[in-house]
């Protein structure tokens, strides 16, 4: 599997499972509606990690380091995981800072880990 599709399916993965843990969070397993705002947490943990994913396999494509893949998998996964907690709570106003960009900066250097050791480099194309 080549580094940036591994990148977005193992992203779109570690990202449901990264909102899936909102639910340890009691402002947000006591509402009313939390079906609802589970919902919304985990397609945005989702996309969040889709997108990083793609990025940071693409950049494992160019950079052959793992070193460096660790760190800009953490640097990404980071960066949108401030833009996430960024935003308030609608219903709070609160910011969840330590709630999402650590576990997202952490995702980011698991997806760098994984693309740069595991993906596999592109073929290339064989003229006839």
């Amino acid at each position: 599997m080549s580094k940036p599709v591994l990148g977005l399916i193992l992203g779109t993965v570690l990202g449901v499972i990264d909102g899936l843990t909102a639910w340890l969070e009691p402002d947000i397993a006591t509402r009313a509606d939390v079906g609802a705002t589970m919902t919304g947490i985990i397609l945005g943990s989702s996309v969040k990690g889709l997108l990083a994913g793609l990025i940071i396999g693409f950049f494992a494509r160019k950079v052959k380091s793992l070193k460096g893949g660790l760190i800009f998998g953490g640097v990404i996964g980071l960066l949108f995981a401030f833009l996430i907690a960024a935003m308030p709570d609608p219903e709070t106003g609160k910011h969840y800072w330590m709630q999402i960009m650590l576990p997202g900066t952490i995702v980011g250097i698991i997806l760098g880990y994984a693309t740069q050791k595991f993906g596999k480099e592109a073929k290339p194309a064989t003229a006839h």
